[in-house]
């Protein structure tokens, strides 16, 4: 990690030995080189001092007169997965372009402040985090040698993709800064936000049902519950101890080992491979009770994971260190945006909904909220307006075109993407298609091809290729 000092505006000419530009040098550099761009601290306020974007360029198929894929990794660091091994890849070199992955501010590299306070945090906003990108394009079409390390056509179409919260930046892109971005793949873009999101939790029972597997977990919760619940310390230690987990609080414990079997269904699903059917539902087999199957389900995910007792003492943390505003904290800043942005707290359904829960009741909005104040200062509102912002972000997509929304069917986010369970597609999207991956699971349709892959998947990343063609011509 680093630490940028603040620089004001007027010295941002200074910075070009950060930035590619200059020569136009014939040889196409390695795509694990790391560029920096200058960018605004605040750039609708008064805070002018500067910081530099990392961002990585994959130039080998570009030639002049291609698109320009940007993506962004959303909530995760910039790395030459984005470039190298994405289905965008793939794209650049059917279309002669280049590809390039941006940082988001406040994840890796990109820190505009100097540390992670809820003072220096109030300038993640929205606003500020699509105006980054934007001023990226519009350098990049301005003055390309001085973004790019080889020529580029002033005039290359952008297309912005990315995937989950990714892909709703890619939406908001084009529905923002439509002069700037031709076209947006979506990717599994969770759009619509709630304070209480227990949609998920069902998402994950979908796929639990479609394997045979949901009410053995579901009863596992339960079981699970009652002992976390029951006061009885020694009965608690001993299954913490059975499920390979440290001694926590019952709540911490509850929401670590719910998120972490529950997260199985991120994995990509193939022709020959389920993750989850391989990873939970194999240990539900009738051989011991379901609350042994869950414990075993969660030790061997440990033990394949290679996680420490530390490691996981800090995955369940809500408090995630409080007085620490050390940079590189990722979860810190994804805390930040649930507290202060949208909510969409991960739940357990409200009791007496008649909603078959699979995720422990002690995870609840208790469980979460009153850490946002105690994180990043009494400017937090709570709870925060996720209505409102559903209404600003949400409501801007209206009647935009020339996004391509994309969500599989066993999507662990699928209940806040743009075809949710009921199978009707949110209104707002109607301007641009969507297509629904059969078997699919979170932003598979990004990968790079597989010879394993699922006939869906193919079949959505050549529906996606057409509509970028259109795009860019």
């Amino acid at each position: 990690m680093h630490t940028l000092l603040p620089i004001s505006l007027f010295a941002l000419a200074s910075l070009a030995k950060c930035l590619p530009g200059g020569g136009g040098a014939s040889a196409i550099p390695s795509s694990s080189t790391s560029y920096w761009f200058p960018q605004r601290v605040d750039h609708f306020g008064l805070n002018s001092t500067a910081w530099n974007q990392q961002y990585m360029v994959n130039a080998t198929f570009y030639k002049a007169g291609g698109p320009i894929f940007l993506v962004t990794p959303g909530e995760s660091p910039v790395s030459t997965f984005y470039i190298d091994r994405s289905h965008f890849t793939e794209l650049a070199q059917k279309t002669n372009g280049l590809v390039v992955a941006v940082e988001h501010r406040f994840y890796g590299k990109s820190n505009p402040m100097p540390d992670l306070s809820g003072p220096s945090l109030r300038y993640h906003t929205v606003e500020n985090v699509l105006e980054d990108f934007a001023s990226f394009i519009r350098a990049a079409k301005k003055t390309p040698l001085s973004v790019f390390p080889v020529p580029v056509s002033a005039n290359s179409k952008v297309v912005f993709g990315g995937g989950s919260y990714g892909g709703a930046v890619a939406a908001w892109m084009r529905a923002k800064y439509p002069s700037l971005v031709a076209g947006a793949w979506a990717s599994s873009a969770v759009l619509q936000y709630r304070l209480d999101n227990h949609q998920l939790d069902q998402s994950w029972g979908k796929h639990l049902q479609a394997l045979g597997c949901a009410s053995q977990v579901s009863n596992a919760v339960k079981d699970l519950d009652l002992i976390l619940l029951s006061g009885n310390t020694t009965a608690i230690g001993h299954v913490q101890a059975q499920f390979g987990i440290p001694p926590l609080t019952p709540r911490d414990f509850a929401g670590l080992v719910t998120s972490m079997i529950s997260a199985a269904s991120m994995a990509p699903n193939y022709n020959d491979t389920d993750y989850t059917r391989d990873t939970v539902c194999s240990f539900f087999n009738g051989k011991q009770s379901n609350l042994d199957s869950y414990a075993a389900a969660v030790t061997s995910m440990i033990k394949s994971m290679g996680y420490s007792q530390y490691d996981l003492t800090q995955m369940a943390d809500t408090n995630l260190n409080l007085d620490n505003y050390a940079l590189g904290q990722s979860g810190r800043v994804w805390y930040y945006q649930g507290c202060a942005w949208y909510g969409n707290w991960q739940v357990a359904p409200p009791s007496g909904c008649g909603l078959t829960s699979y995720r422990s009741s002690l995870v609840d909005l208790t469980y979460f909220q009153p850490n946002c104040k105690r994180k990043f200062g009494n400017n937090i509102t709570i709870p925060v307006n996720s209505a409102g912002f559903n209404r600003k972000w949400f409501g801007g997509l209206k009647g935009v075109s020339n996004i391509y929304y994309t969500v599989g069917s066993l999507d662990l986010w699928r209940g806040s993407c743009v075809i949710p369970w009921d199978g009707y597609r949110l209104p707002n999207t109607t301007a641009s298609p969507t297509f629904l991956i059969d078997g699919a699971t979170h932003t598979q349709d990004l990968s790079k091809t597989s010879a394993y892959d699922l006939l869906s998947i193919s079949l959505a990343r050549a529906i996606g290729d057409k509509q970028v063609l259109k795009w860019i011509k």
